[in-house]
């Protein structure tokens, strides 16, 4: 008696987890489903949609982060379910499973290109996604940065008025130990605060708030502290968003928004410099004299608080999705390199706050916030910006809770010749004193 086996069926998601493996050097920590419904990979495990073989074709052309990353942005590629725990996933994998693009003997280069073939995975390379950053110009320019900073921060007043709090502060909240309950306006207006505190302001006194943004520290401290400020920045539409806060807010008495790049800047002898996430932006050999600009524009006994992301210390943070679509030219170091060159400008650090788990729960309420409004936001800006920001969010809270990225207030004096601070124990040591209820 002859039995008939049915044959083993191989879809396009064996044949692409084979291919995968091969690039990688290792069994892939997903479960893959492919564009004719093959899956194949561990049953527990997140599942990768490949809904078409351009996403394979894209990564073929720009292997790694930013071909993975266009693929998502374009919904040729997707993950089922939690995307936090797909990514968590991958990177887990690539960390402890050592998994890396082993090197290929021209036999294997051969056997990978005929597998690429059959899945239709060859051919043209795609064109970049529409949300795609294309910077022409030299590398920080003035020009160049401000196409750069346009880029992200006059995307819509209205997107982030959708996706940020009252405040309308795009910068990592502080939740105080006595408030750990805080909402995300109260944490964000405890950070605010905190900034002030630090900086030493008082009635009358001038502040100079760099890459002010939407206006949240220079608002909070004309109103709050009675502060004189000047609110810098590149994006056209920030600036016309703080003018017409300064405007309902009748505070044109009290602040002056200029439209303007930092090294333009021309007056000194500020009683105090803010510059709040800001930094990251201003390029790796640049920051010398951005920090001897923050030296030159605070008077002796002044003081500077520099609010910035870094790079953590086992595995570099940001990446090239961040530098296509977010933030284009962004640079970030360790957190001792920063201080280390502000230090070299003159200035004497005196106090380094690392808010890092905070970031983590500011980007975890901005990314509830953008599910939970979707429809919106894709009326507002489109199904594939609003998958940038989806990937952008949630990889950050990620790179922020595994200590890949890290952010930290810097707070820097101007001393005297004969190094007077004008900074004292009992003030420090007032900061945190009820900060809840500010």
């Amino acid at each position: 008696m002859t039995t008939t086996r049915t044959p083993v069926r191989t879809g396009a998601a064996q044949r692409l987890a084979a291919l995968a493996e091969d690039a990688l050097g290792g069994p892939l920590p997903v479960r893959l489903r492919a564009w004719d419904g093959s899956e194949t990979g561990p049953v527990d495990a997140p599942v990768v949609v490949v809904r078409s073989p351009r996403a394979l074709r894209r990564l073929l052309w720009q292997p790694g982060e930013l071909g993975l990353a266009q693929a998502y942005v374009t919904g040729e590629l997707d993950v089922e379910g939690d995307l936090a725990q797909g990514l968590r996933a991958l990177w887990t994998a690539a960390r402890e499973r050592g998994l890396h693009p082993p090197r290929l003997s021209p036999a294997d280069r051969a056997r990978i290109i005929g597998k690429g073939l059959r899945l239709g995975a060859l051919g043209p390379r795609p064109p970049a996604p529409a949300t795609q950053a294309r910077l022409r110009g030299g590398l920080h320019s003035k020009a160049r940065d401000r196409a750069a900073i346009s880029h992200h921060y006059d995307l819509s007043n209205d997107f982030y008025r959708l996706l940020l709090d009252d405040t309308m502060a795009y910068s990592c909240g502080y939740w105080p130990e006595a408030d750990s309950e805080a909402d995300p306006a109260g944490a964000q207006r405890a950070k605010l605060e905190l900034v002030c505190r630090k900086l030493g302001l008082v009635p009358g006194g001038r502040l100079l708030d760099i890459g002010c943004g939407w206006g949240s520290l220079s608002l909070y401290a004309a109103e709050v502290h009675k502060a004189q400020v000047t609110a810098v920045t590149l994006a056209r539409e920030q600036a016309a968003y703080v003018r017409e806060q300064v405007r309902e807010r009748r505070l044109g008495h009290r602040v002056e928004v200029v439209c303007q790049d930092y090294r333009d800047i021309t007056r000194s002898a500020y009683d105090a410099v803010a510059a709040i996430e800001m930094g990251e932006h201003v390029g790796d050999d640049e920051y010398p004299a951005f920090a001897a600009t923050l030296h030159r524009l605070v008077r002796p006994r002044g003081r500077v608080l520099v609010q910035q992301m870094s790079r953590g210390t086992r595995a570099p943070g940001g990446g090239a999705f961040i530098e296509a679509y977010i933030a284009p030219d962004m640079h970030m170091r360790p957190i001792g390199e920063t201080v280390g060159l502000l230090e070299t400008a003159g200035l004497e650090v005196r106090s380094v706050e690392s808010l890092r788990e905070h970031y983590v729960r500011t980007i975890d309420a901005w990314h509830r916030t953008l599910e939970e409004r979707r429809q919106d936001v894709v009326r507002l800006v489109g199904e594939e910006t609003a998958r940038v920001w989806r990937l952008y969010l949630v990889g950050g809270s990620l790179a922020f809770r595994e200590r890949r990225m890290g952010v930290d207030q810097i707070l820097c004096v101007r001393p005297t010749i004969d190094g007077d601070s004008g900074l004292t124990a009992a003030e420090t040591a007032g900061w945190y004193r009820n900060l809840g209820s500010a």
